[in-house]
This record gives structure tokens, sequence and C-alpha cells, in this order.
């Protein structure tokens, strides 16, 4: 199922360009190899600032505080060799008083005038900057921790990684402060990172976890951290080492309060018809409440997303299951590694339009964990009817909806619950969804994950005059779904496999599930090597994927590739794979179509310029599943982020595809092209520019009737960001959808949010101030 391998592909490879857990490399140039797994790294000794001291946040260690404090500079080399002795050396310090950490790094470099510490937007910061970064695990469990980075000119980013799938999740935001400075032997950085931003169990003899990791770009890119982290550990924040001497204030709650006002004025035309213009004033209310350590309340009363930005375009013309989109709405990022399961059971984005949401997060002390959240949606988008040859939507009514997420960590084992209950305006039926889930690492090797949900729907698609579907109350009907996966893994050796079953009755409104009434089969084999020629590592794969229909028993989709996959210097990373014996089936009346293609990726630092290139290609004979036919054609993509002159980046990104008739004339065509521009004006003030264009063609055959669309839309956006809470947005957008009757929108907006308790501190004299 291509549609399957491309997603697949995409996580594996943003997960290797922009996490700090790539895959390793041994020793290439004589450097010292640790030749046994350490024990425990030694803790990081936090001392407590004395009373009336106050550090100016300006990047520099010349406070007399930082004297005091214990330097942990016994870091070790994960990449290029896991292992090694650093190329650099780093050193690490933490102060804390009653508001906050602050973390203390001192980067030496032999070559200071070569950083590469270009100004970037939040969550831009990546390894092809200079960078630290600290991970926090307040609970102490190391299932999950929440990072925060800092480049050499003082540009920030932050997020969680959760070690149930080893990934990084820049989407959370979190209030830290954070700044540089540039001398003759490096650069310095110091991270102010507020208790009321950590989320830990207890006020009470904290068990905390810290890893401090350094990032060195150039011809080889480095990264360093404060303890080992074996390449066959279960997960890069699995050897976090302790955190002591912190002792929390004995008042561990906040209030935290960010009203917000928008003006914007909107003008719509559709296709045909007259414009109308409508200006509003809204008024928006966030709220995060922590009466207890650990517990945390979020709450917000008619959110504004105007500042959010556009999502990446992506083809959907052929393909006929639905494409997931990522989070970036505030609300919903409150530890949310409590939100990951073994399937995609929580899909943030089908909820639309909320009016408001009220949340609850909790982490004990014990290994509890929980979140739930009831959301008030004005809906509006679409409701997701899967099946095994297809995802049909529905009309998205208005809803309210409870989602409990519950978790009970006992070291190698977590158990998981998930339950939800949405229910649609106008009486137009409901849909639940409940279950457990499993994760347990047998050993550090071996790893297994699995979940099963039970789905109840009233909300019946029916068909309207109009043509569309729309959702109305009808007899219930239930289905259930089961997914098992297993993870081996060594330094030279990777297995894993998984199944997943879902009944034809299966629905989950509320989490991304775009096929049901299958049997979904796939495995992998991967035997690697370490300082192989030119290569920092070289892996053979073979992968297997079947999905088949559960009652009749055909096959949906097969395929088996081998692949090559490799990483070198210049932050290179190529895979390739062969799909001679690939098939899928667009409905159970229809024969199977037999592909025949090969696939490749390359991630790339082409130049000092253009520090990231990602490009792809599939290219032989593919599917068209609406001629049901198979076609020579390709689809791919390029993107490339460049840095032309010091303060502006621009990141061109384009994706396209194409089949061909016998005759090599193009019938199906489509193409989306986006760029994105932001040009600095300093650390905390951005114009962001995105210009998007998509086209569609299709030629009339027999059967299928001509089709061809063209859409563009632009965006201009002011952004002054004093911190994650207080931020002021002027912004503009234009788009247009169509041809011939084409359909236009317009939109101004002005937007300021404003942090309460940080709004009172502005005149609290120099220093950092605090909650």
């Amino acid at each position: 199922m291509a549609r399957h391998h491309a997603l697949a592909a995409a996580a594996a490879l943003a997960l290797a360009a922009w996490g700090p857990c790539a895959r390793a490399q041994p020793a290439a140039d004589g450097a010292t190899v640790a030749a046994a797994r350490p024990r425990e790294a030694a803790a990081i000794v936090a001392v407590r600032l004395l009373p009336g001291e106050r550090l100016r946040l300006d990047g520099r260690l010349d406070h007399a505080a930082w004297q005091r404090a214990p330097l942990h500079d016994q870091f070790v080399e994960q990449v290029p060799i896991n292992g090694g002795v650093p190329r650099q050396r780093t050193a690490a310090q933490v102060l804390y008083d009653d508001q906050a950490l602050y973390v203390g790094i001192r980067a030496f470099d032999a070559q200071p005038q070569a950083l590469r510490a270009p100004l970037v937007r939040h969550d831009g910061v990546n390894r092809t900057q200079d960078f630290v970064v600290v991970y926090i695990d307040a609970v102490g469990s190391r299932q999950s921790a929440q990072f925060f980075r800092v480049n050499a000119a003082g540009s920030t980013a932050d997020g969680m990684h959760t070690s149930a799938d080893d990934s990084e999740d820049f989407a959370p935001d979190f209030d830290f402060d954070a700044a540089s400075h540039r001398d003759e032997q490096g650069y310095t950085a110091v991270l102010r990172i507020p208790f009321a931003s950590l989320r830990f169990a207890s006020a009470q003899a904290p068990a905390w976890r810290i890893l401090v990791g350094r990032r060195t770009p150039g011809q080889q890119t480095a990264l360093d951290t404060s303890a080992w982290v074996p390449r066959d550990t279960p997960s890069f924040i699995a050897t976090m080492q302790p955190l002591a001497g912190v002792v929390l204030p004995d008042h561990a709650q906040f209030l935290s309060l960010r009203p917000s006002l928008t003006w914007r004025r909107e003008t719509d035309q559709p296709a045909g018809l007259p414009a109308t213009r409508r200006t509003a004033v809204d008024l928006t209310l966030d709220l995060k409440w922590r009466p207890l350590p650990e517990l945390v309340v979020d709450g917000t009363l008619n959110p504004d997303f105007s500042q959010v930005a556009l999502d990446v375009p992506q083809l959907s013309r052929n393909t006929r299951y639905a494409l997931q989109l990522a989070e970036k709405r505030p609300f919903f990022f409150e530890s949310s590694d409590l939100l990951r399961s073994p399937t995609d059971a929580l899909y943030t984005r089908s909820f639309t339009a909320p009016r408001s949401g009220l949340r609850a997060t909790w982490r004990g002390a014990q290994g509890l964990a929980g979140s739930s959240f009831v959301i008030d949606d004005r809906g509006g988008g679409a409701v997701l009817l899967p099946g095994a040859f297809g995802t049909g939507v529905a009309e998205q009514p208005a809803s309210q909806a409870l989602a409990a997420r519950a978790l009970l960590d006992r070291g190698a084992l977590q158990w998981g619950a998930l339950a939800v209950d949405r229910r649609y305006a106008g009486d137009r039926g409901d849909n639940q969804v409940i279950g457990p889930d499993l994760g347990w690492q047998i050993s550090d090797a071996w790893r297994v994950r699995a979940q099963w949900l039970a789905s109840r729907s009233t909300a019946q698609p029916l068909a309207a005059a109009d043509g569309s579907t729309q959702l109305q109350k009808g007899a219930a009907s239930s289905g259930q779904r089961g997914f098992f996966k297993f993870n081996y893994q060594t330094p030279t050796l990777e297995f894993e496999g998984s199944l997943d079953d879902a009944s034809a009755g299966f629905r989950h409104d509320s989490g991304f599930v775009n096929q049901v009434d299958i049997r979904h089969a796939y495995s992998r084999v991967g035997r690697g090597w370490q300082g192989l020629g030119p290569f920092n590592e070289f892996w053979l794969n073979l992968d297997a994927d079947r999905v088949v229909q559960r009652g009749s028993g055909l096959v949906v989709s097969r395929d088996w590739w081998p692949g090559v996959w490799l990483t070198s210097d210049h932050n290179l990373e190529w895979s390739w794979s062969w799909h001679g014996d690939a098939a899928q089936r667009t409905a159970a009346s229809a024969p199977l179509l037999h592909e025949r293609y090969w696939r490749s990726n390359l991630t790339l630092t082409p130049a000092r310029w253009a520090p990231l290139m990602t490009a792809k290609l599939q290219v032989g004979r593919l599917a068209d599943v609406l001629a049901n036919r198979v076609r020579p054609g390709l689809t791919g993509s390029l993107n490339l982020q460049t840095r032309p002159l010091p303060w502006l980046e621009l990141e061109p990104n384009l994706l396209l595809a194409r089949l061909d008739d016998e005759a090599g004339r193009p019938v199906y065509r489509e193409s989306a092209a986006q760029l994105l521009a932001v040009a600095h004006l300093d650390a905390r003030q951005s114009l962001r520019a995105i210009v998007q264009r998509t086209r569609y063609t299709r030629l009339a055959e027999p059967g299928i009737a001509e089709a061809r669309d063209a859409g563009w839309v632009g965006s201009l956006t002011y952004a002054l960001r004093r911190s994650a809470g207080t931020v002021f947005y002027v912004g503009a957008s234009r788009q247009q959808q169509g041809l011939g009757a084409v359909s236009r929108g317009n939109e101004v907006f002005v937007k300021l949010q404003v942090d309460v308790d940080e709004a009172r501190g502005l005149f609290s004299g120099p220093g950092v101030g605090g909650r």
C-alpha cells in the first residue's frame, strides 16, 4: 500500500533529520570508544542561589554564583562515534532559586569564527547549527522528557521526547528563557527553565533526571552528551543521569492567565456569488493552573489560531486514503506524551474549531499519570468513514467530546487505557471508543507494544440530496481493533513486526483511522555495519507488507522490498528500495494492480548557505486508482532550507506527481509548491511570508471526465515574541481556488496575547523575574 510506505518513510526520515538519536557510527579515525556499557553516569549537582542573588540572562557565565556550581565536563560522543571521545570540550552547571532552574553551558570551540549561528524562528534550531540542548525528566521514570534548545545566536526550540517511540515533538511550547554569548573560546549559553514549566510528581525529594547535549555541525556533524547513550538502549533518554541538590519551594502551585484580543476583517467571495464582508473583535482566554504538584489544569475559551502557520501541502488526488495533518494548537500540547498510544488513537485535529475546552493532567509519584479533556467543537470539518479500499468522509456537525487517557508505569512495563465519548449536536448520534494498551521492555533488545479498542457508533452516514454525506442518528454499529508490534534491536541487527486487525464496524471519529475491515501485517529485518568504507553506517534491509480484507480474504495490497540505508559526512543520509512485486486493489470487484518501481530518499547539507536538503523520488509503473490501471509515472518532493543572508530564511518546498498513458501522454498531473520566507529583524521579531500554490489536471478518458483545478494562498505575518505567553501579531492573507469560476477570500488580523503574571513583572527591575 503505497501511502502507508510513504508515510512510514517520511516519518523515519524526519526523525533522523531532526532528532538527536540518529543511528550512531563507530570509530573511523582512531578515537577511543568505550568497551562496555558504563554504570549510571554521575549526577549533575544543582546549587541554590544565595538570598538576593539574581542572574542577568545574557548568556554569560561570569556571575559569582557559577563559581560555586560543580562543573560536569565528562561528555561522551554519540555521533559520529557512539561512546567516543568528544572532539570539542563541553561543560555544564546548574543553579536554581525558588522559581527556576538555570543551566549554564560552556561550549569550547577551536575555531569560534566558524560557528554556525544563524537567527532562526522558534523551533527552527536543528542539527545544521551549533546548539546546546537540555533534557529534563522531572518525574524520573525516563519515559518522557521535556527538552530545551538554544543555538549560538540565541534562537530557541523546545518540545517533548517520548521513549515509547523514541521521537521528538516540537509542537509543545514551554515558558523558558535562554541566551547565548560568543567569545574567543567558543560560546556560552544560559537557560532559565521555570519550575512552573516542568511537570513533576511531588515537591518533596524530587528524583529528577537530566541530559545535556551539544550539536556541532561541519563536514561531519557531531553530537556529544553528558551521559553515554549506547546505541542498543531502548531510547535516547534511557540513560539520563540524576539531577541532585534541587529543593523545591513549599508552594509548587501557580496560575497563568493569558488573555488575547484579536481584530479581524474577512472578505469571502464564492464562485458566482457576491462578496460578503465581516469584521469581528474576539476575546480569548487561556488558563493554566497547578493547584497541586501532580495536577495541571488547562482551560481555553474561544481560542483563536490566526498565528498558526499554513499546513504543508500534500498530494491527495491519486490516493484513496485520508492523510494526516500535524497538530499546531497550544491547548493540546500539555504533556503531549500522555496522548500517545501504540496507534493514532487520539487525533486532535479531528476537533476542527473548538469553542472551549477544559483539561486536567495528573502525574503521580507512584508511576500513575493521566490526562482528560472536554471539548465543545463548532465542527465544520470532515468525519472519516474508513473502509478496506478507501476512506470516505461525512460533513462534521458541531459536537461535544470527553476523552481520557491513563498510564501506569512499572519500569519495564507500562499499562494504558483510553476512553472517548463524542456526541454530535442536533441529535445526530454519537461515537464511543474504549480500550487498554500495553508497552513492555522485555530487555534492552526486545520491546512489545499492543492495543485493543472497541467502538460503538449511532452517528451513521446518510447521503443528502445535494450529493454530500451527512451524519444522522441511526441504529448502533460496533467494531473492534487490535494492534500488536514487537521490536528487536542490537547495534548490528534490527527486526520488527506488527499486526493490525480492524473489523468492518470499527470507527473512531476522534482518532486517525483511515482503513478498517482489514488485517495488516508488516515485518522488517535489517543488518548493519559501522565504519564501512566512506560510510559512517551501512544497512541492508528487507521489508514485507500485506493487507487483506477480513471477511473475504481478498488481498487489498501487498509488497516486499529490499533496500539500503546509509549515512556519511555532510549530513548525508540516503535510502533506496526496489519494489518489484507490489500490488494493490482499488475495490473488492477490481483486479489487483501490479506495480513495479523504485524509491529513494536523500538528506544532505549541500553548502553552508543551504544547510539542509531533503529529496524523495518514486519512479516506475504506478497505480492510477481512478482509471484502475497501472501506468508509467513518478512522484517526488524537494525541500531546501537556505540562508542567502544571515537574517533571512528561505525554504522552498515542491511536490509533484505524474502518470502517463502508454503513448507517453500525461493523463494525470498534480503539483504543490510552497515558499516560506522568514526575515529576522532581531532575536524576538520576525516577518514571515508563505506562498502556496496547487495545480491538478486530469485528461478525459472512457469513463473519466476531464478535470482541472488550481489554487493559491499567501500570508504575511509580523510577530513580536517576548515569550511563549506574550506575543503580538499583525497579519494578512489572500487565497483563490478554481479555474474559470474562482472563489476568493481575504483576511487581515491583529492579535495581542499577554501573560498576566509576566506583565506584572515587566517593571520589576533588572535581572530575571518569574513566578
